[in-house]
Parts: structure tokens; C-alpha cells; sequence
């Protein structure tokens, strides 16, 4: 079955490696209930695009962690190919955060992200803290993805509104549906009504904002209410 957005995320639980253990220890996703996870696949240890990106993943792990976010890095070698590659290679002596040794193709699998040859795509994923897929995003093998996209992306969503194009922190956002249509239709929108879907609530907010005249409003039956 296809990973699909506003769904739960594949649960796993596998080997990793993770700086400093003596040997393999089980990382999984359930693990991390309450906070962010961001979950990326690489093609294959000793190669050449992927360590610009583990290290990038690295570089940015603070900010990742200011975001209540875990980060995971995912490949198909095994654990002892991980630890001969982050052990020795002066670029990823710094990594700390734990790299799936995913040798059964499991976990590449269920996000969808396995090669015919057994490598994985260049695949991100935003999993929000009630195990949530809220993003993903996956490259060709040849490119390289923008990390710090990835983590702009994750601090939009935690925002719980409405971000427009190239939005960063401390940009005004378009804030809530009502606040918006308030603004975008300012003579219908003290008699029209909206739903706010989930993933677009704030905490502690309620999911259902009405106004007068639903039935009689002319634009009533566009704004449909898709999840109480």
C-alpha cells in the first residue's frame, strides 16, 4: 500500500547504527511518539552525493532538535557497512543521530522508496508527533536534496497555518481559513461557513467555525467540509 499525506506512516522497527554503541541497537518509529521525526533515505554508504547530505542532515540536527524533531537517516547496507563508513570517513566523524541498517528492504519498502537493485531513492519524510505522514518528498538518484527546505518545511508545518510561498519563521503567515477568507472575501465572510481540516488546526483549537446563513449563503456548497 502507497504512503500517502494525512495518513499514518509506515510503523518499523530495525537495526541502526548510532555513535558509540557496541553494536547494532533497534530504532523504530513508535519509539518517538510526541515528537517530529524526520525519516531520509540515501542510495548506498561509500558513495559520493550521499555524504554531503548526511553531513547536511548533521550540520542542521540542532535545529532540527529546536523543532521538537528527531532525525533518522535510512539505507539498505548493513549495520558493519555503516560502521566502517561512519567510523573512518573524516566527513561523517561528527554524525549522531541514528542510520537504519534496513538489509531486509522493509522499511524502503513501505515508504515506497526501493530500487530493482536494492539501493533506496533520495527520500525525506515528515512524520508529525501523533505518527502522521505530513510531508515527503523523493529524488532522483543524482540529486541532492536541500536540507534546509526540509527543516523550513517542518517548522511551516508546525505552525498549524496557513504558510504561502517561501514562507520562514517570523514571516507573517496567512493564518487561519476564517481569518482568511475574511480577508479574501470581506462582504461574504460574516455569512458564510468552514470546517477546518485537522492538519491545519492549531493546538486547542476547534475544528468547526460557523457563521449565519449557511444554507442561504450563494458559496455555500464550495466550501466543503472534508474532515470534522
Amino acid at each position: 500500500m502507497a504512503v500517502r499525506i494525512g495518513k499514518p506512516a509506515p510503523e518499523f522497527e530495525e537495526e541502526a547504527w548510532t555513535r558509540g554503541a557496541h553494536g547494532p541497537k533497534r530504532v523504530g518509529l513508535s519509539q518517538h511518539r510526541g515528537k517530529w521525526v524526520v525519516l531520509f533515505f540515501y542510495p548506498r554508504d561509500f558513495t559520493f552525493i550521499c555524504p554531503t547530505e548526511i553531513a547536511s542532515f548533521d550540520a542542521m540536527q540542532k535545529d532540527f532538535e529546536r523543532e521538537n524533531a528527531v532525525v533518522i537517516g535510512v539505507s539498505t547496507d548493513s549495520f558493519y557497512t555503516h560502521k566502517a563508513w561512519f567510523e573512518s570517513d573524516p566527513r561523517l566523524m561528527n554524525i549522531n543521530y541514528p542510520v537504519i541498517a534496513d538489509t531486509g528492504h522493509q522499511v524502503s519498502g513501505a515508504f515506497d522508496v526501493l530500487l530493482d537493485d536494492g539501493a533506496a531513492l533520495r527520500g525525506t519524510f515528515i512524520i508529525d508527533p501523533d505518527g502522521i505522514l505530513r510531508h515527503m518528498s523523493i529524488n532522483e538518484l543524482d540529486v541532492g536534496r536541500n536540507v534546509s527546505e526540509t527543516l523550513r518545511v517542518l517548522q511551516a508545518l508546525r505552525t498549524g497555518e496557513l504558510c504561502p510561498v517561501g514562507w520562514t519563521p517570523g514571516e507573517s503567515t496567512l493564518t487561519t481559513y476564517d481569518e482568511w477568507l475574511a480577508k479574501a472575501l470581506p462582504r461574504l465572510s460574516n455569512k458564510c461557513w468552514w470546517i477546518r481540516p485537522k492538519s491545519c488546526r492549531r493546538p486547542n483549537t476547534p475544528p468547526v467555525r460557523w457563521y449565519s446563513n449557511k444554507a442561504t449563503h450563494p458559496i455555500a456548497s464550495t466550501l466543503s467540509a472534508v474532515e470534522k
